[in-house]
Parts: C-alpha cells; sequence; structure tokens
C-alpha cells in the first residue's frame, strides 16, 4: 500500500467567517494580561493500543519512499513537538522511545529527548534507543543524521514542516498512515475539527474585528513581530481576528520590532509565547520596547500569553489551544 505523507489538508481550517455582528464590549474598556493554559496539554489519545495494517509504504515530504514495517519503537522529533504529540493522540503513545525537547506534555515526561540543545540530533543516541521508525521534518537536523539513521536500517520519514491549520489535518493523516494506523488518524482529524468547531462559538461578534500582533521574543537579542506566514496569523484569522503584522503591510513571516512597525501595526491586542514574554521581565519589560506604549494593545496592557511549546505546534491540540486563546481574548477572567 502506497500513500503520500505530503497529503493535501482533509479539512480547511482557515477561514471560517468568524466575526459575526455587534454585542461585544469594547476592544479598549478589555482587561489585562492574560495567560491561556490548557489544563492538561497532553494530547488525548483516539484509541487505546491501535492495531496497525504493516507493512506500510509511504512517500515523504523529501519525495522517498519509505516502508515502515514495524512501529514498535517509534522516534518523534521535530521542532515543534507536533510529531511527538500526533503518536501520542493516535494512541500509539506508549511505543514513543524518543522525542524532541519541545514536546513537554507530561505523558512524555519518562520519554529519552533526543534533540541537543533543542534542535540538534545525535545519531548514537538515537541509535541506541533501537528504533523502527523515525518521524522528523527537515525544522531539526543536522540532515547528515538523518541520512546515517536511513543508512544504519532504520525507517525514517519526512513530514511537511511547515506549520499552519491550513494543513494540520494533512499531517495529521500523514503521520497515522505512516504508522499504519490510518482509521485512528481520520478520527483524530474528525475530533480536531470538532474541537476548532467549539472554539468558534467562544468568539463574540464584533463590529471591528479584534486587531493582534504576534510577537516573538527572546530577551533583548530577539524582538520580532510576525507577518505574513509566521503561523500566528492562520491562528488569529482563525480566531475571528486581524493578524495586525499582515494587515500593516508585513510580507515575511518575521521583522525586527521597531517603534514605526508597531505603530503601523496599531494592534488591540497582543499574542505572545509564555517564556518569551518571561524573558522580557513580563508586562513591565514589554512596557519599555520602543512602539508598545503607542499601540490600544500597550495602551490598555491587552496580552495573552501561551506555552512555547503549545502555541504554534498546530498539532492534535489545536481545538483546545484556539479554545484557550479565545476565552483569554475574548472572556478574561477579570471582565
Amino acid at each position: 500500500m502506497m500513500k503520500r505523507v505530503a497529503a493535501a489538508a482533509l479539512v480547511t481550517i482557515v477561514g471560517f467567517g468568524l466575526v459575526a455582528c455587534s454585542t461585544s464590549p469594547d476592544v479598549a474598556s478589555a482587561p489585562s494580561a492574560q495567560t491561556a493554559v490548557l489544563d492538561d496539554p497532553s494530547p488525548i489519545p483516539v484509541s487505546t493500543d491501535p492495531a496497525a495494517s504493516l507493512p506500510v509504504t509511504v512517500t515523504g515530504f523529501d519525495g522517498v519512499d519509505v516502508t515502515i514495517t514495524d512501529n514498535s519503537r517509534i522516534v518523534a522529533a521535530d521542532r515543534y513537538g507536533t510529531l511527538a504529540a500526533t503518536t501520542v493522540a493516535l494512541g500509539l503513545g506508549d511505543k514513543l522511545v524518543g522525542r524532541d525537547t519541545a514536546a513537554k506534555f507530561p505523558s512524555v515526561a519518562d520519554v529519552p529527548v533526543v534533540t541537543v540543545g533543542g534542535q540538534s540530533l545525535n545519531t548514537e543516541a538515537i541509535l541506541n534507543l533501537n528504533p523502527t521508525v523515525v518521524l522528523t521534518d527537515t525544522s531539526i537536523g543536522p540532515q547528515s543524521v538523518q541520512d546515517q539513521l536511513r543508512a544504519a536500517g532504520v525507517a525514517v520519514v519526512f513530514f511537511d514542516p511547515t506549520r499552519t491549520l491550513a494543513g494540520l489535518s494533512g499531517q495529521i493523516q500523514a503521520v497515522a498512515d505512516a504508522l499504519g494506523v490510518p482509521a485512528q488518524g481520520e478520527a483524530l482529524v474528525d475530533r480536531t475539527a470538532s474541537e476548532i468547531t467549539d472554539a468558534r462559538s467562544l468568539v463574540p461578534g464584533e463590529e471591528q474585528p479584534l486587531k493582534i500582533a504576534f510577537l516573538y521574543m527572546r530577551g533583548s537579542a530577539i524582538t520580532m513581530i510576525g507577518g505574513k506566514g509566521s503561523g500566528a496569523d492562520s491562528l488569529i484569522d482563525a480566531l475571528g481576528g486581524i493578524d495586525a503584522g499582515s494587515a500593516s503591510g508585513i510580507t515575511s513571516q518575521f521583522v525586527p520590532i521597531t517603534s514605526e512597525a508597531l505603530i503601523a501595526a496599531a494592534p488591540d491586542a497582543l499574542l505572545m509565547m509564555t517564556d518569551g514574554l518571561a524573558s522580557i521581565g513580563g508586562i513591565d519589560g514589554l512596557e519599555k520596547i520602543p512602539g508598545i506604549a503607542q499601540t490600544p494593545a500597550g495602551k490598555n496592557k491587552r496580552v495573552v500569553d501561551m506555552a512555547d511549546g503549545v502555541l504554534l505546534s498546530f498539532g492534535p491540540n489545536t481545538g483546545r489551544v484556539m479554545q484557550a486563546l479565545a476565552q483569554a481574548f475574548y472572556q478574561p477572567a477579570s471582565s
């Protein structure tokens, strides 16, 4: 059986038309910082110990045909933790023997980390785990390690490294197909789409959609604002908002933050990663970034943060992530 892991998405998530009419509170009256959290970030399995239909041959994102004969020892490694999360959500978490550092959820806490410094693979460390299949992509490397694993006889499957809502269902199904559990993939796609629909119901109607800017920061060394293709833009769109960076004309995924860029974007609210916000000293540090104070978001301290390994992974928790974000943006606890 031949399948292609770079399959087109089965459902389209972007462009739901989430903005309705006019009864929500005024943007400027909204309270300040909120942290969007999942009660348990561990993916919920759609099945318990599903029986795999193997062998299966799939075509990886790199164009290489790979035959998987055994899924009993899985290593999943990418920059975002998405492949490990999908493996767990498919009901194969007990077969996961290696993961990347971004997969931080409790159910994989005891699974060895195979990435050095967060993004670097080590051939010997992975081979010591005796993997029967490695799930990976080009967001992590070096590729020479992945090539060495293949040369050692390990089935290595590459997936699309892009993380967007539009590609979510295709990514889930591709992983399921490679692991020999296509029915569980279909069930997970359906469940995730249903959870995204539930998140939509939390978005109030507004005459003016919320303009949200995604800021990526790591101390004073890295201060970036997201634009078209950042990943956050599609998430903001699906939450009924307008990506402030894209709307202001930023066509790159990220550009350095300047006063001019922030003032032009004029966001009503800011979206950040929790560790990134902490790295600049929290809300107090954020107010010191040039241009922040001149934006509606800065004036009202309207900021939502979410855990780094959760926010943009676009894995099986996406619907739950959207629900948490919708609650933080539109139904803050202090309102």
